[in-house]
Parts: C-alpha cells; structure tokens; sequence
C-alpha cells in the first residue's frame, strides 16, 4: 500500500482509513495474539534471575503480610501491587509471576493501529511484527522486571498522544496520561522516558525550523505561525468555553488522574485504607505517596556516587547488546529513516521515534547505575518505528519488482527480506529462555543456570514434607546473623543478596532457613544438619566429607563462573518422592 500526500499535521495521509485499514487492524488483532503466546509460551522454563528473586520475595513478604513501603531498590511498585493481588488466586510460580509483564508486554503491537494516520498498511503490519519478535523486546518482557512495563506503558502513553493530536480528541489525551500514571508506577526511568522525548521534541521542532528557513520564512515568523495555529485548536476544541479555561481545566484534570494513580500506587500499605479518617491521615497518606516518594528515589537513585561509572563503557555495553539482540531491527530503522528521511517530505513521526531512539543510547548510559542489557529495551522500542518504515520499504521494492516483471528485484527484496526474518527467528531460538554464558550480550551476568531449576523444585519438595529446620546456608556470601531480620525489608545483613534467587524459592516453600559463616568448622556446621545444605562450589571439598547419605548437585550461580553446591539427604527425598 502506498501513501497519499494531503492530510494536516501528517506531510503524507496514511492509507490505513477504509478496506485496507480495516485489513491492518484484524492483522493487528492476530499479531498481538501471536505476541501474547509466545509470551507465555515456556515463561516459567527460564529460572529467575538475581533482580526477579529479589523482588519476588519481597512481594511474597508483602502478600503475607499486606505490609508495603515504596523502595527505589525494588523499584516501581506496579508489579508489586499486581503479583500480591495474584497470588491470592493462583500459586506463586514462576510463571504467574512474569504473567503481568508478558500480558502487558504482550498489548504493545496493537498500540501501532493509534499512528494509523502517520504509517500505512504494510508499515502498521510491520511495526507490530516487530514490536512482537525483536530477540531483546521479547526477552525481557519473558522476565520479571520492570523495564517491560515501564516501556509498554510510556509508548502506549506516546501512541495516544499522538492520536489524541490528529483526532483533536481530549479523552485520548486522558487516557494518555493513566498510561504515563502506570509508567511512572512502573519503574523510575518514566522519567528519563519523559526527558528523552523532550530532547526528541527540541530536536524535531528544530529540524522543523531549518526546513522553514530553507523556504526562506524566517525562525520568528514560523514560531508564530505555530503557536497561533496550536492555539487555533484550543479555540476550535473548548466550544463555547472560554480556551484559556479550557486549556486550564484540562491540565489540571490531567494532573489530578496523575497524581490519583500515583499516590494509590507508591502510598504506604496498610496505611492507605485508612485515609479517608480525617483530614490529616489523608494529607499524610498523600504526601508520602508522592513527595515521600520522590524524596526517597532521590535519596536513592540521583546522588552522585549512585552515577559514579565511565560513561563510554556503559554506552560500549548497550551499542554491543543492540548489535547482538536486535541487529535485523537496527538495520531496518536506518533503511526505514534513511528513506523517509532523504526520500521526500519526512513524516514527523519516523523522524521523531528515531531521535527519541538516538537521545536514548546518550541518555540511558548517564541514567542507569550498572552495565545491563535491559537498558536497551528501551531504545529498541522508539527505533521499531522507522524499523517498520525500512521493512515495508523492502516490500515495495520487490512489488514493484512483480509489476514491473523485474526478477532481479524481486530476488534482491525476497532475499534482504528473508535475511530479517531468519536473523529474528535465530536470535529467538538462541536466546529463548537463555541463561547461557556465551549470550552474555542480551542475558544479564547476574543469571543463574537453568539446571539449578529441577534441584530447587526437590529442594522446595523436601522442605514441605520435613519438619523444623529445613536448609543450610554454609559461607560468608550466603550468612545472616539473624534470619528474622528477613521478615520486613531492608534485609538484615548484605550477605543476603548473596543468596538470590533463592529467596524466593525458599519463601514460597515456607523452608527454615539456617546459616554459617565461612570460618564455621565444617564438621561441627553439619552436625545434625537439615535436609539440604547449600553452599559455594569452592567449599564442596570440605562439606562433602561430613555429610555422608547426601546426594549433591553442582551448578552455575551466576554467568561469570560463581557456582554454587546443593546436598540433599537421600532419605528426605525419599519421603518426598523426588530425586536429583
């Protein structure tokens, strides 16, 4: 389908509008669809990483408890909120756990039908193509963490707004801000999200005003244009009311739904079902669903030591997880920006989502605190625009192949786009459920094995059938002076974190914990020692010995060579009927 120059604010009319829009959505339908299954297709065969262990565990401990306090560590308190409210319903398994990251994740291909006006039929099919199976965007909202949803929320919130410009219809911009609301609930970088599409803006507007010059309309002259044409569709939109009361009323409407989903989602529980009470309690419950909120991400996230790390090595880290996670949909976006960019009169759209890609490979190394491969997630999802723009790009070249009966380009268009298909379905297959060494690009190093999945599933086993102590932790890394320290956050001792994933195996099973430091004596630390003891792979030598009628299992703790040892009574895995 090819595109018609003529609609305002658009440079071209998409063709998307009757029989062949109608086409797009249902091809819309069945992509997002297709997203969803291979979403949650095998969620749970991937073990969880350190970060989805260390926030499931706390949410299990707010489940249990129905006690909830907003900590940046964890980040947003979205997924939070929506795993306890879960698993009052179903078990808290691995797969319900990342269940509302893949649903939400799962609903970004049928956002493309809101830029119907900007890209046509082939383009919209595209960018759902891509927004489904791009190796990186497919991986990490396969995983319990926040980057999905904040990344999901922030483009619906984007696609809306657009929406909301070329109908002039305000409820979209509504609905627009309840998006950016669960954005901002997601995860902290809403807000980095919100400063790459400023830098974005400034530098389309900018591009707008050299186009204008080369006209030779001058800056001032066009700035004024603008502005007295924006202000045109306030008039045009208020009806009988007076625009600036309008254009008042409505932002301040947009603020009040923003900040009604943000103080529901950071205020503290249980204090927020009391604080209709009375005034103060409900002043308090406010204030700390949002200044004290904001004052403990700052405290946390924007102190200079918390950014202490060179900035080219981090921007190195995310150009290699591009290459290697995403590199079919890094071509297309230069094919796809290329094109429109050089090809005629540019869309506004593809020259902004590609910017707002570009701002974010500069922003995110400076915004984030450690080198991993998540933060590209975020500038893959901007680039899938004029992605969709270079794919569709081959497929009008191989058209005009077939109707000018040219085999040459039509071989050419099949075989680039064969190409992309084949490098997306390769990247998938070897990344899917990945907790491989050599996918160290796109997997997170803090990634265990997934062999250590089955020894935890007899581990949890063996917990629910013995009585009184159920595991030891023997070693520095792994020792908490006091276990009940664990029950509300912050944990007690930084020798915790040590232990993740495992935590929230543990805390599912309901298993007794223990621990010993390394200078323990092994022989005395296992005396009557419980069912399972788990330990690094360095004190396997002197354990083994000393805890005769154990079976162990050897696996990777992490990708760069931690390891870690498990032990487990025989006869206690006999009563539990399983068996490493």
């Amino acid at each position: 389908m090819h595109r018609a120059a003529g609609e305002a604010g658009t440079g071209r009319q998409s063709a998307a509008t009757d029989d062949a829009g109608k086409r797009a959505l249902f091809a819309l339908i069945g992509i997002t669809l297709l997203s969803l299954v291979v979403r949650l297709w095998g969620l749970s065969d991937r073990i969880f990483h350190w970060d989805e262990g260390r926030v499931g565990y706390w949410i299990l401990r707010y489940h249990e408890t129905g006690q909830f306090q907003y900590r940046p560590i964890i980040h947003g308190p979205f997924i939070q909120h929506v795993d306890a409210l879960l698993f009052h319903v179903v078990p808290a398994t691995d797969f319900w756990a990342r269940f509302p990251v893949a649903v939400v994740a799962a609903g970004v291909p049928l956002t493309a039908w809101l830029l119907r006006r900007h890209l046509d039929e082939i383009e919209l099919v595209a960018l759902g193509l891509l927004l489904t199976l791009d190796p990186l965007l497919l991986y990490y909202s396969r995983f319990m963490r926040s980057d999905a949803l904040v990344g999901a929320f922030a483009f619906a919130a984007f696609a809306l707004l657009v929406r909301a410009y070329d109908t002039r219809r305000p409820w979209l911009g509504y609905a627009a801000v309840v998006s950016l609301a669960f954005a901002f609930g997601s995860k902290e970088n809403a807000l980095v999200y919100v400063l790459c599409l400023g830098g974005a803006a400034v530098l389309l507007y900018d591009h707008h005003l050299v186009q204008a010059a080369s006209r030779e309309v001058s800056v001032l002259e066009r700035v004024r244009t603008d502005l007295a044409r924006t202000w045109g569709w306030v008039e045009e939109a208020s009806g009988r009311v007076h625009p600036a009361l309008w254009l008042g009323g409505g932002l301040a409407g947009a603020l009040l739904v923003f900040m009604t989903i943000t103080v529901l989602l950071y205020a503290p529980r249980p204090e927020i079902w009391s604080a209709l009470d009375g005034p103060g309690t409900f002043v308090n419950v406010v204030e700390a669903g949002t200044l004290g909120a904001a004052e403990r991400f700052a405290d946390g996230w924007l102190d200079a030591g918390h950014r202490d790390h060179p900035y080219f090595a981090f921007v190195h880290d995310m150009l290699e997880t591009l290459v290697y996670g995403s590199p079919v949909l890094l071509l297309f976006a230069l094919l796809g920006f290329a094109v429109d960019g050089y090809g005629g009169d540019a869309r506004g759209l593809v020259t902004f989502t590609a910017y707002w890609g570009a701002v974010s490979v500069i922003g995110y190394p400076v915004a984030t605190d450690i080198q991993a491969p998540w933060a590209a997630f975020h500038v893959v999802l901007p680039l899938a625009v004029p992605a969709a723009v270079g794919a569709a790009t081959l497929v009008r070249f191989g058209e005009r192949g077939v109707q000018k009966d040219d085999r040459a380009v039509v071989a050419v268009a099949a075989l680039l786009l064969t190409a992309g298909a084949g490098g997306v379905v390769a990247a998938n297959a070897d990344y899917w459920n990945s907790a491989a060494e050599e996918d160290r690009q796109v997997v997170q190093w803090a990634q265990p094995g997934n062999d250590l999945q089955p020894t935890l599933a007899v581990v949890e086993a063996v917990a629910r059938e013995n009585t009184g102590t159920d595991v030891l932790l023997y070693g520095d890394q792994f020792h908490v002076a006091n276990e009940s320290s664990l029950d509300q956050p912050p944990p007690g001792g930084p020798s915790w974190h040590g232990r993740l994933p495992l935590p929230w195996y543990f805390e599912r099973a309901g298993a007794e914990l223990t621990s010993v430091p390394s200078s323990a004596d092994p022989g005395d630390a296992t005396t009557d020692a419980p069912p399972v003891v788990i330990a690094k792979a360095k004190h396997r030598g002197a354990l083994e010995p000393q805890l005769d009628g154990y079976a162990a299992a050897e696996h990777p703790f992490k990708l760069w060579g931690e390891r870690i040892v498990v032990f487990v009574d025989r006869g206690a895995m006999n009563e539990a009927g399983v068996s490493l």
